[in-house]
């Protein structure tokens, strides 16, 4: 069954980085951020892993194609340096991209799962989509996050008609690496 795919239904949600600042480069590198951090931290871990069958937020249910109140596996982690904390992912994966090759997907534990999507050639990356999210935004409220505004990069990752929503909300740490 092929995924039908929506556009972007949330105006927070753009096409292009709008007055980003120092976090342009990290938002707009269309390479893997797994494969990037792990280049430029020594101590590179993937913490904080939760994963659970839910209701994903509205505008990500739209994106993805799902009927309202569908629940599907969603994975939120935190990308460390060491303790400090530099960015915050989550992904949702419908069901029925929980089959075939991306079966393994829902078992990543604390894998990061950059390394399995840009290890295949076979899965395309639709478009960026960005946004800032301020304190009051649902996603930064769904996973407790203390802090905002936060600068935020979504795209979802397709393989064999199957979609994955990936979302990384950028914490002002990241600013001190050097790349």
């Amino acid at each position: 069954m092929k995924t039908r795919l929506q556009r972007n239904t949330d105006p927070c949600w753009l096409p292009h980085p709008l007055n980003s600042g120092a976090f342009r480069g990290w938002l707009i590198d269309e390479g893997s951020l797994t494969r990037r951090l792990q280049a430029c931290c020594p101590n590179f871990a993937v913490c904080g892993v939760r994963q659970t069958w839910q209701r994903p937020l509205p505008d990500e249910a739209v994106l993805l194609g799902l009927r309202r109140g569908t629940a599907a596996w969603v994975r939120e982690v935190w990308l460390h340096d060491g303790d400090q904390p530099l960015v915050f992912a989550r992904s949702v994966l419908p069901r029925r991209s929980l089959r075939g090759a991306w079966r393994k997907l829902g078992k990543l534990g604390s894998r990061p799962l950059g390394a399995a999507l840009f290890a295949d050639a076979r899965v395309v990356r639709r478009p960026l989509a960005f946004c800032k999210l301020g304190r009051r935004h649902r996603l930064l409220k769904s996973a407790a996050l203390p802090f905002g505004p936060l600068w935020a990069r979504r795209s979802v990752f397709m393989r064999d008609g199957r979609a994955i929503l990936v979302t990384e909300a950028f914490l002002p740490a990241v600013l001190r690496l050097k790349p």
